[in-house]
Protein backbone atom coordinates (compact mmCIF):
# COMPACT_ATOMS: atom_id res chain seq x y z
CA UNK A 1 0.00 0.00 0.00
CA UNK A 2 1.32 3.42 -0.99
CA UNK A 3 0.46 6.52 1.02
CA UNK A 4 1.43 10.03 -0.03
CA UNK A 5 1.21 13.29 1.89
CA UNK A 6 1.70 16.76 0.43
CA UNK A 7 1.24 20.33 1.58
CA UNK A 8 0.09 21.73 -1.74
CA UNK A 9 -0.06 25.40 -0.63
CA UNK A 10 -3.37 25.88 -2.43
CA UNK A 11 -5.06 22.96 -4.19
CA UNK A 12 -6.60 25.07 -6.94
CA UNK A 13 -3.16 26.48 -7.77
CA UNK A 14 -1.37 23.13 -7.80
CA UNK A 15 -4.01 21.55 -10.04
CA UNK A 16 -2.74 23.93 -12.73
CA UNK A 17 0.80 22.65 -12.22
CA UNK A 18 0.55 19.01 -13.40
CA UNK A 19 -1.09 17.76 -10.20
CA UNK A 20 -3.18 15.31 -12.18
CA UNK A 21 -0.09 13.88 -13.85
CA UNK A 22 1.51 13.47 -10.44
CA UNK A 23 -1.47 11.47 -9.18
CA UNK A 24 -1.59 9.40 -12.36
CA UNK A 25 2.11 8.59 -12.16
CA UNK A 26 2.29 7.80 -8.45
CA UNK A 27 -1.11 6.04 -8.16
CA UNK A 28 -1.30 6.27 -4.36
CA UNK A 29 -3.77 4.17 -2.42
CA UNK A 30 -4.22 7.09 -0.03
CA UNK A 31 -3.36 10.72 -0.78
CA UNK A 32 -3.36 13.23 2.07
CA UNK A 33 -3.20 16.95 1.30
CA UNK A 34 -2.64 19.93 3.57
CA UNK A 35 -3.15 23.66 3.09
CA UNK A 36 -5.84 23.06 0.48
CA UNK A 37 -7.14 26.63 0.91
CA UNK A 38 -10.49 25.70 -0.62
CA UNK A 39 -13.82 24.05 -0.05
CA UNK A 40 -14.87 21.03 -2.09
CA UNK A 41 -17.33 23.00 -4.20
CA UNK A 42 -14.59 25.44 -5.24
CA UNK A 43 -12.35 22.78 -6.79
CA UNK A 44 -12.51 21.01 -10.15
CA UNK A 45 -10.60 17.81 -9.50
CA UNK A 46 -8.50 16.17 -12.25
CA UNK A 47 -9.80 12.93 -13.77
CA UNK A 48 -6.90 11.03 -12.20
CA UNK A 49 -8.79 11.27 -8.90
CA UNK A 50 -11.87 9.54 -10.30
CA UNK A 51 -12.49 6.40 -8.28
CA UNK A 52 -11.16 7.86 -5.04
CA UNK A 53 -13.38 8.57 -2.06
CA UNK A 54 -12.78 12.18 -1.04
CA UNK A 55 -13.01 13.71 2.43
CA UNK A 56 -12.45 17.36 3.26
CA UNK A 57 -12.02 19.48 6.35
CA UNK A 58 -11.90 23.15 5.41
CA UNK A 59 -11.27 26.20 7.57
CA UNK A 60 -14.06 28.57 8.47
CA UNK A 61 -11.88 31.39 7.11
CA UNK A 62 -12.00 31.36 3.27
CA UNK A 63 -8.82 30.50 1.41
CA UNK A 64 -6.98 29.38 4.54
CA UNK A 65 -5.54 26.14 5.86
CA UNK A 66 -7.64 23.00 5.21
CA UNK A 67 -6.90 19.30 4.70
CA UNK A 68 -8.26 16.59 2.40
CA UNK A 69 -7.85 12.84 1.96
CA UNK A 70 -8.40 10.83 -1.24
CA UNK A 71 -8.61 7.09 -0.61
CA UNK A 72 -9.30 4.09 -2.80
CA UNK A 73 -10.71 2.08 0.11
CA UNK A 74 -13.74 3.46 1.90
CA UNK A 75 -12.93 4.01 5.58
CA UNK A 76 -15.31 2.70 8.21
CA UNK A 77 -15.47 6.09 9.93
CA UNK A 78 -14.33 9.68 9.31
CA UNK A 79 -13.81 12.27 12.05
CA UNK A 80 -13.44 15.97 11.31
CA UNK A 81 -11.22 17.78 13.79
CA UNK A 82 -10.28 16.73 17.31
CA UNK A 83 -13.57 17.48 19.04
CA UNK A 84 -12.21 20.70 20.56
CA UNK A 85 -14.08 23.68 19.20
CA UNK A 86 -11.37 26.33 19.43
CA UNK A 87 -8.88 24.01 17.71
CA UNK A 88 -11.27 22.84 15.00
CA UNK A 89 -12.14 26.12 13.28
CA UNK A 90 -9.11 26.05 10.96
CA UNK A 91 -9.72 22.69 9.27
CA UNK A 92 -6.47 21.07 10.34
CA UNK A 93 -7.25 17.42 11.18
CA UNK A 94 -8.99 14.54 9.41
CA UNK A 95 -9.11 11.07 10.96
CA UNK A 96 -10.05 8.01 8.90
CA UNK A 97 -10.58 4.61 10.48
CA UNK A 98 -9.76 1.45 8.52
CA UNK A 99 -9.83 -2.21 9.51
CA UNK A 100 -6.13 -2.44 10.39
CA UNK A 101 -5.17 1.12 11.29
CA UNK A 102 -6.38 4.67 11.83
CA UNK A 103 -5.03 7.42 9.57
CA UNK A 104 -4.70 11.00 10.83
CA UNK A 105 -3.95 13.79 8.34
CA UNK A 106 -2.75 17.01 9.99
CA UNK A 107 -1.69 20.55 9.17
CA UNK A 108 -0.11 21.84 12.38
CA UNK A 109 -0.33 25.58 13.17
CA UNK A 110 2.81 27.64 12.59
CA UNK A 111 4.30 29.39 15.63
CA UNK A 112 4.66 32.50 13.40
CA UNK A 113 7.22 35.30 13.40
CA UNK A 114 8.82 36.07 16.75
CA UNK A 115 7.05 32.94 18.04
CA UNK A 116 3.95 35.03 18.73
CA UNK A 117 1.70 31.98 18.39
CA UNK A 118 4.00 29.59 20.27
CA UNK A 119 1.81 29.24 23.35
CA UNK A 120 -1.16 28.29 21.18
CA UNK A 121 1.04 25.99 19.12
CA UNK A 122 2.12 24.08 22.24
CA UNK A 123 -1.49 23.85 23.43
CA UNK A 124 -2.39 22.48 19.99
CA UNK A 125 0.48 19.96 20.14
CA UNK A 126 -0.79 18.60 23.44
CA UNK A 127 -4.33 18.22 22.10
CA UNK A 128 -3.08 16.53 18.92
CA UNK A 129 -0.83 14.17 20.89
CA UNK A 130 -3.80 13.18 23.05
CA UNK A 131 -5.88 12.66 19.91
CA UNK A 132 -3.29 10.25 18.51
CA UNK A 133 -2.75 8.40 21.79
CA UNK A 134 -6.48 7.93 22.30
CA UNK A 135 -6.90 6.41 18.84
CA UNK A 136 -3.75 4.30 19.26
CA UNK A 137 -5.39 2.58 22.23
CA UNK A 138 -7.86 1.02 19.79
CA UNK A 139 -5.66 0.16 16.81
CA UNK A 140 -2.33 1.28 15.25
CA UNK A 141 -2.20 4.88 14.07
CA UNK A 142 -0.55 6.39 11.00
CA UNK A 143 -0.27 10.17 11.16
CA UNK A 144 0.99 12.34 8.34
CA UNK A 145 1.19 15.90 7.16
CA UNK A 146 2.92 19.19 7.69
CA UNK A 147 3.92 19.15 11.37
CA UNK A 148 5.65 22.54 11.04
CA UNK A 149 8.74 21.47 13.00
CA UNK A 150 12.22 20.29 12.06
CA UNK A 151 12.90 17.81 14.83
CA UNK A 152 16.70 17.57 14.92
CA UNK A 153 19.58 19.59 13.49
CA UNK A 154 19.92 17.03 10.69
CA UNK A 155 16.42 18.00 9.57
CA UNK A 156 17.31 21.44 8.24
CA UNK A 157 20.19 22.86 6.25
CA UNK A 158 21.13 25.70 8.62
CA UNK A 159 20.29 24.71 12.19
CA UNK A 160 22.52 27.18 13.99
CA UNK A 161 21.11 30.20 12.17
CA UNK A 162 17.53 29.05 12.69
CA UNK A 163 17.53 28.08 16.34
CA UNK A 164 14.50 29.64 18.08
CA UNK A 165 12.93 30.55 14.75
CA UNK A 166 9.38 29.24 14.18
CA UNK A 167 9.55 25.52 13.45
CA UNK A 168 12.92 25.12 15.16
CA UNK A 169 12.37 26.51 18.62
CA UNK A 170 13.50 24.41 21.55
CA UNK A 171 9.91 24.18 22.74
CA UNK A 172 8.51 22.89 19.43
CA UNK A 173 11.29 20.35 19.05
CA UNK A 174 10.77 19.09 22.60
CA UNK A 175 7.04 18.85 21.94
CA UNK A 176 7.66 16.70 18.86
CA UNK A 177 10.03 14.51 20.89
CA UNK A 178 7.24 14.06 23.42
CA UNK A 179 4.91 13.01 20.60
CA UNK A 180 7.33 10.33 19.41
CA UNK A 181 7.97 9.22 22.99
CA UNK A 182 4.23 8.62 23.31
CA UNK A 183 4.68 5.50 21.18
CA UNK A 184 5.28 6.65 17.60
CA UNK A 185 8.04 6.28 15.00
CA UNK A 186 9.27 8.88 12.52
CA UNK A 187 9.20 6.57 9.51
CA UNK A 188 11.71 8.48 7.37
CA UNK A 189 14.32 8.39 10.14
CA UNK A 190 13.47 4.74 10.75
CA UNK A 191 14.83 3.96 7.28
CA UNK A 192 17.33 6.84 6.93
CA UNK A 193 18.59 7.46 10.49
CA UNK A 194 21.73 9.47 9.78
CA UNK A 195 21.30 10.84 6.27
CA UNK A 196 21.51 14.65 5.97
CA UNK A 197 20.26 16.78 3.11
CA UNK A 198 16.70 15.39 2.94
CA UNK A 199 14.14 18.19 3.10
CA UNK A 200 10.46 18.67 2.27
CA UNK A 201 10.08 22.47 2.41
CA UNK A 202 12.12 25.32 0.93
CA UNK A 203 11.63 29.06 1.13
CA UNK A 204 10.79 30.78 -2.14
CA UNK A 205 13.61 33.21 -1.41
CA UNK A 206 17.21 33.26 -2.66
CA UNK A 207 17.13 30.05 -4.68
CA UNK A 208 16.66 27.92 -1.56
CA UNK A 209 15.21 24.94 -3.39
CA UNK A 210 17.78 24.98 -6.20
CA UNK A 211 20.50 25.00 -3.55
CA UNK A 212 18.66 22.53 -1.29
CA UNK A 213 18.61 24.91 1.66
CA UNK A 214 15.52 23.36 3.18
CA UNK A 215 13.71 21.92 6.16
CA UNK A 216 12.16 18.50 6.77
CA UNK A 217 8.83 19.37 8.36
CA UNK A 218 6.51 16.89 6.59
CA UNK A 219 6.22 13.46 8.17
CA UNK A 220 4.70 10.03 8.26
CA UNK A 221 4.61 8.66 11.79
CA UNK A 222 3.27 5.30 12.91
CA UNK A 223 2.53 3.50 16.14
CA UNK A 224 5.64 1.62 17.22
CA UNK A 225 3.79 -1.70 17.16
CA UNK A 226 3.07 -1.10 13.46
CA UNK A 227 6.77 -0.98 12.50
CA UNK A 228 6.71 -4.53 11.14
CA UNK A 229 4.29 -3.31 8.43
CA UNK A 230 6.70 -0.64 7.16
CA UNK A 231 8.30 -1.29 3.78
CA UNK A 232 9.92 2.06 2.89
CA UNK A 233 9.67 5.82 3.39
CA UNK A 234 10.76 8.48 0.91
CA UNK A 235 10.77 12.20 0.20
CA UNK A 236 9.98 13.27 -3.38
CA UNK A 237 11.89 16.54 -4.00
CA UNK A 238 11.60 16.17 -7.78
CA UNK A 239 7.86 16.91 -7.54
CA UNK A 240 7.22 20.64 -7.90
CA UNK A 241 4.12 22.80 -7.69
CA UNK A 242 4.36 23.91 -4.06
CA UNK A 243 7.00 25.16 -1.63
CA UNK A 244 6.69 21.68 -0.09
CA UNK A 245 7.27 18.36 -1.82
CA UNK A 246 5.36 15.13 -1.17
CA UNK A 247 6.47 12.49 1.30
CA UNK A 248 5.75 8.79 0.85
CA UNK A 249 5.15 5.73 3.00
CA UNK A 250 4.90 2.18 1.70
CA UNK A 251 3.36 -0.59 3.75
CA UNK A 252 4.09 -4.27 3.21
Amino acid sequence: MKLLSWNVNGLRAVIGKNFGSFVGTEKPDILCLQETKARREQVTLPPELDGYHAFWNSAEKPGYSGVAVFTREMPSNVIHGMGIDHHDKEGRVLTLEYADFTLVNVYTPNAQDELRRLSYRLEWDEAFRNHLVTHAEKKPVIFCGDLNVAHEEIDLARPKGNRMNPGFSDEERASFSKLLDSGFTDTFRHFHPNEPGHYSWWSYRAGARANNVGWRIDYFGVSERFQSNLKSAHILPHVHGSDHCPVELNLG
